[in-house]
């Protein structure tokens, strides 16, 4: 029975750049899938997936919602993601567990900046996508051009599988060129509703052309097909889907529909190719884990209901009455009561409830099945990224990896009352959002908390005063910065201290050296010749280096790229101990990091539309803020401007740019690398200025 409701059975999630339309995507899938009677729209903040509060201020996605519909006797699992980089942790987590996606494009800019974040986080996961080119009826939509852009902008192969009929207001209709079929919408029955007619003779010739290319697209997936096609013989749209579905499974080609999310044109039809094109969670290769605390050794599982159960946890809200956890469970059943060992803690899970979640509505289940996905109540000490698994078949899935945060801030309680709650809501908040996070200055003693962004952090902030009750006050956003040290180094520290009975003893010599790769934060090497320094004190060493470089030294910064090789030493018989040891690494790393200290800076990746009268001010305004300008295309009437530019230089970005521009200038900023921060500017910032 498993296959078969495998094969019936798809896990997609819909991705896209802000404003593209995901959410209104995802409610009208709903509504024609009679999930929901009736359609909230986001820009009324009244959008099903997009139930915080701050969304519905904000109408914007902040958190990926997971529902579960039905399709013509198929499952759809939907995850609706943000679109905001500043909340690409939610994509990022989505795509790690998704067979496959609907990535979203406006009709009108086609490929935007965060379009090609989340592609490339698509294709890291080797996630299969068709397109959905969005907004079809505004004013300026090109089918063509954005479909373009999805070659040019993100390098994949796109084809077309339907051609518009109409175009902006007039957008009426769809031909589906597999099918050759002529859906004309009724815009009063609200997607549910179309007459599928004969192609009109003016538009047959241009859909046979078109049609042409999708078979010479699809034919190298298909012997017999490349056979008919070059003897220029029928093809059939069974075979035809057939081999676009090998294509797009192999992510050699991304089939590319079109459509008005907001108008109710094509997302049936877009349904129908999710089910068409997407693999089920059978065609999606088996995953593969680490046996824990093994040297390397690697085990796989597949979709199959017989294997030992393994799951991810990949994302998590947590609730007052207790976490709730969402799973993926590649193998096996997750039964409710069950007790499943956690590889990362070595500590066992109890499974107590378990839910369908649809946004905001549950519905208890007493299993999960593989290939679905559904929430777990109640897990105690599993966070995003952690597999679950049988204790007798232990495995540990890879993690997921998260970016660091670009921004911080103080922040304090405007009570000293609430300084517990505040501990406890944060501590919240970072298992709901790995991007997020808090430490406390060790110097000032004041609690300083990072993000993606600008917009993260108000979002947080505003979360921890609407929902979770407590008030706070903010310090001014700062820049996360990074250090790295300049030069190798080789330093012996001492920790010697002898003041009658038992002392301290402990000597090192270790060599630093800044490392290529600074997302490699800290390597210690143990390199002792002889029993200079006894082994069992030989950990303590690198775990007192550990802890002065995330510590980050006097301005509190961390450090990045170290590599430390213990090389040689000093112990007393009597006077040494661990701690010593541990003592005299933090001295070495001291030492070793005095005037010896590169400042790192995050500088984004930016991407600015304006109309062209404004280009001038707006090029000159990036130059002033140490930004370089990579490229200005043309699209219609707008410029569009790509760059580099320091996120030191761009706080309230939005204001300047609403300003220079008389509100008609939108940007985009991403992550794209941590630099050196010129030497005049480090100066003033390691002085506190």
């Amino acid at each position: 029975m498993s296959a078969k409701r495998l094969t019936k059975h798809r896990n997609i999630g819909i991705m896209a750049h802000i404003d593209a339309g995901k959410t209104t995507v995802t409610e009208r899938i709903l509504f024609i899938t009679n999930k929901i009677h009736k359609t909230g729209e986001v820009h009324e903040g009244a959008a099903t997936m997009d139930f915080l509060e701050e969304e519905q201020k904000r109408g914007i996605t902040i958190q990926s919602a997971a529902t579960t519909t039905e399709w013509k006797g198929y499952t759809v699992n939907i995850i609706d993601t943000p679109g905001h980089v500043d909340f690409t942790a939610e994509v990022e987590r989505s795509l790690r567990v998704l067979d496959g996606a609907i990535a979203v494009f406006d009709g009108v800019q086609g490929v935007e900046a965060q379009s090609e974040t989340v592609w490339r986080q698509a294709d890291r996961y080797k996630v299969p996508r068709i397109c959905l080119i969005n907004k079809l009826d505004r004013v300026g939509a090109d089918f063509d051009y954005s479909a373009g852009t999805i070659a040019d902008r993100l390098g994949a192969r796109p084809v077309s599988i339907q051609m518009p009929v109409g175009k902006e207001k007039d957008f009426n209709g769809i031909i589906d060129l597999v099918e050759m079929k002529y859906y004309e919408f009724d815009e009063e029955a609200k997607g549910k509703n179309f007459r599928v007619l004969e192609i009109p003779a003016e538009l047959l010739d241009e859909a046979k052309m078109r049609r042409h290319d999708v078979c010479e697209n699809a034919a190298e997936f298909d012997e017999e097909m490349l056979d008919l096609f070059v003897e220029d013989k029928e093809i059939s749209p069974e075979m035809l889907k057939n081999a676009l579905r090998r294509g797009c499974l192999s992510m050699e080609i991304t089939p590319v529909l079109c459509g008005s999310a907001l108008k109710d044109k094509g997302v049936a039809l877009m349904l129908d190719a999710v089910i068409d094109l997407l693999p089920s969670p059978l065609d999606v290769p088996p995953v593969v884990g680490e046996v824990p605390r093994s040297e390397g050794e690697m085990v796989t599982r597949k979709a199959d209901e017989s294997e030992p159960m393994c799951a991810m946890a990949f994302k998590t809200v947590a609730e007052p009455t207790g976490d709730l956890t969402f799973v993926r469970v590649y193998s096996g059943t997750l039964e409710k009561g069950t007790t499943y060992l956690n590889p990362r803690t070595g500590k066992r899970e109890r499974i107590g409830r378990l839910l369908r979640v649809h946004a905001d509505k549950r519905e208890a289940i007493d299993s999960i099945p593989v290939g679905d996905i559904a929430a777990v109540i109640g897990l105690k000490n599993t966070i995003t990224g952690d597999t679950l698994c049988n204790e007798d078949h232990p495995i540990a899935l890879s993690k997921i990896d998260f970016p660091d945060g670009v921004i911080a801030m103080s922040l304090e309680p405007k009570s000293s009352q609430d300084r517990d709650k505040l501990g406890d809501i944060i501590g919240r908040m970072m298992r709901e959002d790995p991007t997020f996070r808090a430490s406390t200055n060790e110097e000032t003693g004041e609690l300083v908390i990072s993000g993606m962004g600008e917009l993260h952090l108000e979002v947080l902030v505003n979360r921890i005063q609407n929902e979770h009750r407590c008030e706070v006050i903010t310090g001014a956003p700062k820049v996360a910065y990074k250090q790295r040290l300049t030069r190798v180094l080789e330093t012996e520290a001492r920790f010697v201290k002898q003041s009658g009975g038992r002392g301290k003893f402990a000597v090192v010599s270790v060599r630093f050296e800044p490392t290529e790769d600074p997302t490699k934060v800290y390597e210690f090497v143990n390199g002792v010749k002889g029993g200079n320094v006894p082994r069992e004190f030989i950990p303590s060493v690198g775990h007192g280096i550990d802890q002065a470089v995330s510590g980050g030294g006097r301005n509190g910064y961390p450090y990045v790229g170290v590599k430390a090789t213990l090389f040689d030493g000093k112990a007393h018989d009597v006077d040494s101990d661990q701690l010593s040891f541990e003592q005299a690494g933090i001295l070495a790393f001291r030492q070793a990091s005095e005037n010896n200290t590169t400042l790192l800076e995050p500088v984004m990746k930016i991407e600015v539309r304006v109309p062209e009268e404004f280009l001038g001010a707006v090029v000159g305004d990036l130059n002033s803020r140490r930004g370089e300008i990579g490229e200005v295309d043309a699209q219609g009437d707008l410029r569009v401007v790509r760059g580099m530019v320091p996120i030191a230089e761009m706080f309230a970005y939005s204001s300047s740019l609403r300003g220079a521009t008389q509100g008609r200038g939108s940007f985009s900023m991403e992550l794209a690398e941590y630099r050196p921060v010129p030497r005049n500017i480090a100066d003033k910032v390691l002085a506190g200025e």
